[in-house]
């Protein structure tokens, strides 16, 4: 293994904690915006509701509940993030609010084949984030710009064994595409920042499972399971710093090795009386598969640029979300959710790309259901992390140290046709 031998390839690493920052509602980089109906109960009931066919991602086993129909929406996401008490050996400011407004669509499709097998196909957005913090942000040689975006295709089947147990099963083609940069330019003589930045993508397979069983008439559990995948985003890797003669400018192939961990959820379902139903929900992430992160680059001849590793020690996270939801008359029904969902980070390697803490979630939902055909959903969720601390510190970078309080606001909307 090559270490890093100059700091422009060290700032590489720090360019790839883009995939890795910014609130959203699930931890780490993950997304939950993939329903609006779910997103009403903080995603409390996902593996064992079947309200629509939105399941196709929350449990596969609950297309065995639904006729055909098709359900389609959009989230925005709204994140802020207030910097104090910064301090940095160079200068620059502390804007924050770093993450732009941010839209992620969904769609999904069910279909009865006979009297126990269905067929489903979804589209959505499990991975995701976008971070840009102003040019002269003072901790810009640990963090600037970032982009990725990982988008789904999911084709499905569940089997109806009696009326008490349900499974599904799907496939899944995922396109990761990235672009991350850093400024570099240690030498303090020199007055413009250099820009180092990764981009590449790249296609992925997975897997997902889920079973259903219907304990009485009135309680359901579900158990789903998405499997880890493997990406090597391949692309490019560019080095626009003029002020470091060790490593020349200029544009070099690369790669980047990313693994999206493997998810376990557990929930349950209960309709008390013929107008209030709980939900109950437990997730499990193995983000302990972020132990490091490698950038590879043959160097077009430079024998320093071959392979950066550094660790990255994150560890698993077990969420728990609880919900209501109440059938106010044939056409309404009010949703609201907490969730708790703890950070997978450490506060030894937090920096500025990663400045999460555990996160507290609030949701808000209704449908409406003017025909039988006809379902509308709309959800908001507002999340508020703890307040975390950033102390990096590295030859070459410099140092950076500062507060981070970071909240975010989410809007969904969805609609259901059923045929």
């Amino acid at each position: 293994m090559t270490k890093p031998a100059c700091i422009t390839t060290r700032l590489s690493i720090s360019a790839v904690f883009a995939l890795l920052s910014s609130p959203a509602f699930a931890g780490g980089f993950a997304l939950n915006e993939q329903s609006a109906s779910a997103m009403g109960t903080a995603f409390s009931g996902r593996s064992s509701s079947a309200l629509d066919a939105s399941t196709v991602y929350g449990n596969p086993a609950g297309m065995s509940y639904l006729g055909e129909q098709v359900s389609g929406g959009m989230a925005l996401i709204s994140a802020s993030s207030d910097i104090s008490n910064a301090s940095s050996n160079f200068n620059g400011s502390n804007h924050g609010d770093m993450v732009p407004l941010t839209a992620i669509p969904f769609g999904y499709y069910v279909k009865p084949l006979d009297d126990n097998w269905h067929f489903g196909i979804g589209v959505y957005a499990p991975f995701g984030l976008a971070t840009e913090y102003e040019n002269n942000f003072e901790g810009r040689r640990f963090a600037k710009d970032s982009d990725l975006s990982v988008v789904s295709i999911q084709p499905t089947l569940s089997y109806k064994l009696n009326e008490q147990w349900s499974f599904g099963a799907g496939i899944s083609a995922n396109h990761a595409e990235g672009t991350l940069s850093s400024a570099v330019n240690p030498a303090p003589a020199v007055f413009r920042d250099g820009e180092y930045k990764v981009s590449g993508d790249d296609w992925g397979y997975g897997y997902n499972l889920g079973v259903m069983f219907q304990a009485t008439d009135s309680t359901r559990l579900g158990l789903s399971y998405r499997s880890k995948v493997d990406y090597t985003l391949e692309g490019d890797v560019k080095n626009t710093d003029i002020a470091n003669g060790i490593v020349p400018a200029g544009k070099y192939d690369g790669s980047l090795e990313l693994t999206t961990p493997e998810t376990f959820e557990l929930s349950v379902t209960h309709q008390f009386d013929s107008q209030w139903t709980g939900y109950a929900g437990y997730t499990w992430t193995r983000w302990s598969r972020f132990q490091e992160v490698v950038i590879k680059s043959p160097g077009n001849g430079s024998p320093i640029f071959q392979e950066v590793v550094e660790e990255q020690n994150w560890h698993d996270t077990r969420s728990y979300a609880a919900g209501l939801s109440y059938q106010l008359n044939n056409q309404w029904v009010l949703r609201s959710g907490l969730a708790f969902d703890p950070t997978p980070s450490n506060n030894t390697d937090r920096s500025p790309r990663i400045p999460s803490g555990d996160r507290y979630v609030f949701a808000l939902g209704a449908g409406y259901s003017p025909t039988d055909n006809l379902t509308l959903d709309l959800a908001y969720v507002y999340l508020q992390e703890e307040e975390v601390s950033v102390n990096n510190s590295e030859a070459g970078k410099g140092r950076y140290q500062a507060d981070f309080n970071n909240a975010a606001h989410s809007l969904a909307g969805q609609a259901t046709w059923r045929f």
